[in-house]
This record gives structure tokens, sequence and C-alpha cells, in this order.
């Protein structure tokens, strides 16, 4: 018998954007190529405004985390208040056991 001539299949990994060749008859990667690493800095001069910019969304993102931190016993005092108050609200049932459901 002749085998027959098998085609490949070139497939992007939607993970790290590798591609992938796969053979669709022996279920198989054959070749996984990586993709090129993107420049983050062309030149030294950009390398010190890049730095000023990491420096400052830091901060930001530092004063964002501090503010909800600040809050966050406020926000759980109001919860619980929303929580018991629904509690006080719902008629207080018997939990049914699993005898009873015989």
């Amino acid at each position: 018998m002749a085998e027959k001539e098998s085609t490949t299949i070139q497939v992007a990994c939607p993970c790290c954007g590798a591609t992938l060749t796969v053979d669709p008859a022996l279920p198989a990667v054959l070749d996984h190529k990586l993709p090129p690493k993107p420049q983050i800095i062309a030149q030294m001069k950009d390398a010190a405004n890049f730095v000023r910019e990491e420096a400052t969304r830091r901060d930001e993102k530092y004063q964002q985390i501090a503010e909800a931190e600040k809050n966050k016993g406020k926000v759980l005092d109001r919860k619980f208040q929303e929580l018991l108050k629904k509690a006080k609200e719902e008629p207080l049932t018997k939990p049914i056991k699993d005898i009873d459901l015989d």
C-alpha cells in the first residue's frame, strides 16, 4: 500500500504566540517556533523616559491600593450590616436532615 502524503497545519498558540506545525495524521507537534521578543527600549535616551514612566505607574498603583485598604473596613462593615438586615428579615426555618427525606 502506498502511504498518503500528509499535509501539515500551522497553528498560532494563543498563550505565547508561538507557531506550531502539527501533523493531523500523526497527532503530534512537528515543529515549535517561538515568536521574536519585542524590543522594549530602542535607545538609551528612551530608557530614561521609560524608567520615569514606570515609576509614575508604580506610584499610582500604590496610591490606589492604599486607598482601597483605607476603605476596606468601611466596605466590610457595610456588607455585614446589609447581611445582618437580610438575615433578620428572613424567617427562621428548621434545617432539613437526611433522615427527614425518607
